[in-house]
């Protein structure tokens, strides 16, 4: 087995095959890696049968589970996604703000790959297939270190994967998958700076926050998501319990899923209760302010580190406020900075709002589930950074670049 700083040292010199490869190349390749995957879902299937098997035998949470699992369905939707990126524009070469200066240089800028892209992340085995498609698609090679969860799942698809780079004839090193899974690699990958350009953490709290702490490498940080639904007093009622149950159980798991709702403190008991009502219809358990549980006895009186929590599961925090900017205070101080929505059809509220919240997302009467690369256009994302620096929100492929300056001259020098 290769060492670490040997994976690095192919991998970094593959990414140039990469880089230099022109759209027809790379697109080619992005389908190549689509039928191979389409080829090999059996195979897929069955690996990853086995993390589910071995997460159950460990007592893992169902909630986790779901994030680790495979389906035809699942399968069918992370190939769309490969085929939906092919459909992108190439952002490599664009060519952007020529100018001419007094001395008549003409500068712009040029979208380059960031070259070789580190991946570190938890429990999702589709994130090997959109951190490769849309690291490949943008002109890098990758480096994947998955969790020892879904190592049998990652083993076969990175294998697909690059049966499809050698076929196309680029080096299979585009595509890396560490197999040692054990914290001692995973912190030195964190500090492998002679070859990795950038590295992104994908998973909980405590993963990102490690991978922050120890990383030599410049970090692009994804972030956890307590995402808030603030139910405004000129809300319609008939669009909040839909937007509000979508959010919370669609899908649990993920991290753009409703974990706290705050309603207007002019929202009547009886609209509360109907609302109480088709949570518990789906199995939720709320934590709730005292007027809340007063409406409900089943309500668990909430804590302060409930409002901070990112459940993951069929909880819910439920707090009540007296003004639009009592709930903004609550969800600048208490979320991950992820996804947030108001419910209003206050114009002058739903403004204040989008402005005030400072989260990488912000809706007006929609549901937080949208914060999704797919659902944004975007194709597969590589993730949702809920920092400021380089790139915010879903990170499609303008994330995956940088650009440099480009000097057309006619023989000038600087006096």
């Amino acid at each position: 087995m290769k060492t670490l700083t040997e994976l690095g040292k192919a991998c970094k010199q593959a990414s140039h095959q990469i880089m230099n490869a022109d759209r027809k190349q790379k697109d080619a390749l992005l389908n190549t890696i689509a039928k191979q995957l389409e080829q090999d879902i059996p195979a897929i299937l069955e690996a990853n049968a086995q993390d589910i098997k071995n997460a159950r035998e460990n007592g893992m949470a169902e909630g986790l589970i779901d994030r680790m699992l495979l389906n035809e369905a699942r399968m069918r939707q992370i190939i769309e996604g490969i085929r939906q990126v092919c459909a992108l524009p190439d952002p490599i070469g664009e060519i952007t703000d020529m100018h001419t200066t007094e001395n008549g240089l003409q500068i712009g800028t040029m979208r380059v790959a960031l070259g070789v892209v580190g991946m570190i992340y938890e429990a999702r085995p589709n994130v090997t297939v959109d951190a490769a498609v849309l690291s490949l698609k943008a002109g890098n090679a990758v480096m994947l270190r998955g969790s020892k969860d879904i190592l049998q799942s990652n083993l076969v698809i990175a294998g697909s994967m690059r049966r499809a780079a050698a076929a196309c004839g680029f080096s299979a090193d585009i595509i890396t998958l560490l197999a040692d899974t054990s914290r001692e690699t995973a912190t030195a990958f964190m500090k492998l700076h002679a070859y990795l350009d950038v590295l992104i953490p994908r998973g909980g709290a405590g993963l990102i926050a490690n991978t922050v702490k120890n990383a030599t490498v410049p970090v692009l940080e994804t972030g956890t998501g307590n995402c808030h639904v603030y139910v405004d007093k000129d809300a319609d009622t008939a669009k909040v319990i839909p937007i509000i149950i979508n959010a919370k159980t669609q899908r649990t798991s993920v991290c753009n899923a409703c974990e706290s709702i705050l309603l207007h403190k002019d929202i009547s008991d009886s609209f509360i209760q109907e609302l109480l009502a088709a949570l518990k219809q789906y199995h939720v358990k709320i934590h709730a302010d005292s007027r809340i549980c007063r409406l409900d006895t089943a309500c668990i009186p909430a804590t302060q580190e409930d409002y901070g929590r990112e459940y993951l599961d069929l909880e819910i925090s439920i707090k009540t406020v007296s003004s639009i900017e009592e709930a903004i205070s609550h969800i600048n101080t208490y979320s991950t900075h992820h996804s947030e929505a108001i419910l209003s059809e206050n114009y002058t509220s739903v403004k204040k709002f989008l402005k005030e919240v400072d989260s990488a997302c912000v809706y007006a009467n929609a549901s937080t589930r949208f914060s999704d690369g797919f659902e944004f256009g975007l194709g597969a994302e590589i993730g949702i950074s809920t920092q400021k620096l380089h790139a915010r929100g879903p990170m499609g492929l303008e994330a995956l670049t940088s650009y440099k300056y480009i000097i057309y001259g006619s023989g000038q020098i600087r006096e």
